[in-house]
């Protein structure tokens, strides 16, 4: 091994050891900022157990009457709020892509870092005094979020996608429409779609909590539950919850997997 080389392995090293060292500082200062002591650490689990304990066996009854209706609202707000955000985030992520339209990139990616870097339960705070309690604000704020999300990994689809294709329309004559349509979403369609059901996945589980502050769903089924202490219908909801998300990530990564593969 060259002198040279040599030293650039040991700078790397070097600075693999600076970032480790980076972060175990930073673990230790967020760690003393939680106000967690011994005891309570070594508690925690019998105290876990012991408040779990209470949610079994669940409510069945309650569960049938009052959680699976809310359960439903909660997948249709996720299932809606999907679809608005996939159909204005198409168009968007397009035009945010650098190597398509590079003007409009600098000045639409901003706005979309803007719109994630509000998470989907402030939005349904903002919304709730405006459109009113319920499914609506909830649907809004996942709606609002997805796009910015989505419209972000479309662009970055789209600068990541072979460029050969583009270069051939672009030689024949073709314009930005014809790029777009023969070069650009044959390759970048089916990635996209990939994401857009990945994004329902995270939509139903978001959607789960917006319940909290009024925006529909079944998250304010749980809140009632666990206020009230009836901890065998708060397990009900807990159980039924986890069901039906575990269902819809198998049927969603399936169909994901379908559609990279192909």
């Amino acid at each position: 091994m060259t002198a040279r080389a040599l030293g650039r392995r040991r700078g790397a090293m070097s600075g693999t050891a600076w970032i480790g060292i980076a972060v175990a500082a930073l673990a230790a200062w967020s760690f003393s900022g939680l106000d967690v002591s011994g005891s309570r650490l070594v508690a925690l689990p019998a105290m876990l157990a012991r408040m779990f304990g209470q949610f079994f066996p669940p409510d069945v009854e309650y569960g049938r009457a009052s959680v699976v209706p809310a359960i439903l609202e909660s997948i249709q707000i996720a299932w809606f709020g999907t679809l608005v955000g996939a159909v204005l985030s198409l168009p968007l992520g397009l035009a945010a892509a650098g190597n398509l339209f590079p003007r409009a990139s600098r000045a639409i990616k901003p706005v979309l870092a803007a719109i994630r870097a509000v998470p989907e339960i402030l939005l349904a705070i903002y919304f709730v005094p405006v459109v009113g309690l319920g499914a609506f604000a909830g649907t809004l704020a996942i709606g609002l979020h997805s796009v910015g999300t989505l419209a972000k990994l479309t662009a970055d689809v789209v600068e990541s996608m072979d460029e050969r294709p583009v270069e051939a329309v672009s030689a024949s004559g073709g314009g930005s429409a014809s790029v777009l349509r023969f070069a650009v979403l044959p390759q970048v369609l089916p990635e996209i779609v990939a994401l857009w059901l990945f994004r329902f996945e995270i939509n139903v589980r978001a959607s789960a909590v917006l319940g909290v502050v009024g925006a529909g769903g079944i998250g304010g089924v749980l809140l009632n539950t666990l206020r009230y202490r009836a901890f065998p219908e708060a397990g009900a909801v807990v159980v039924l919850t986890v069901v039906v998300v575990l269902a819809i990530d198998a049927v969603s990564g399936a169909l994901r997997e379908r559609l990279v593969r192909e």
